[in-house]
């Protein structure tokens, strides 16, 4: 059996479905997962880490496992900050990759049906999202409107 893939991202679980946050270094991956967090337990919804910075893949039953190292479980750096604790799981379904979103320009509107690429052949459905945006779950469910079921 081959090693599960490391991919530098951060996964979430709202309600049962997997969140992946996935994009370059800085781009806040880790503030948005812990806002989106933050919603849903508002929102009286379940919520839980799964892994932050290193996020280990597998596949099972056609579905996108996201696993995380034991040295690192239930923490988040939450840059300028510093590194919290956070409830956690030690593995879950994905649902959704979340990529970064651009403001302007030809790419202002994503297309429908956006699938991303991740490592070792897996891919996933994609919701783009701006850093700096007051409520990225609720962005993210008026996308989806799964997220939190």
């Amino acid at each position: 059996m081959s090693e599960a893939p490391n991919i530098h991202a951060t996964a979430i679980v709202v309600g049962r479905t997997g969140l992946l946050f996935s994009g370059p270094s800085g781009w806040g991956k880790s503030m948005l997962a812990f806002t989106c967090m933050t919603e849903a337990r508002r929102l009286g919804l379940f919520t839980a880490l799964v892994a932050d910075d290193q996020v280990l893949l597998s596949g099972e039953a056609g579905s996108v496992i996201a696993t995380c190292p034991p040295s690192i479980a239930g923490l988040i750096e939450l840059r300028g900050t510093g590194v919290v604790r956070l409830d956690h799981i030690p593995r879950a379904a994905m649902h959704y990759a979340v990529l970064p979103g651009s403001a302007s320009g030809e790419n202002r509107v994503p297309p429908e049906g956006e699938i991303v690429s991740l490592a070792a052949g897996f891919s996933l459905p994609a919701l783009r999202l701006l850093t700096g945006v007051p409520s990225p779950l609720a962005v993210l469910m008026a996308k989806a409107s799964d997220i939190g079921d």
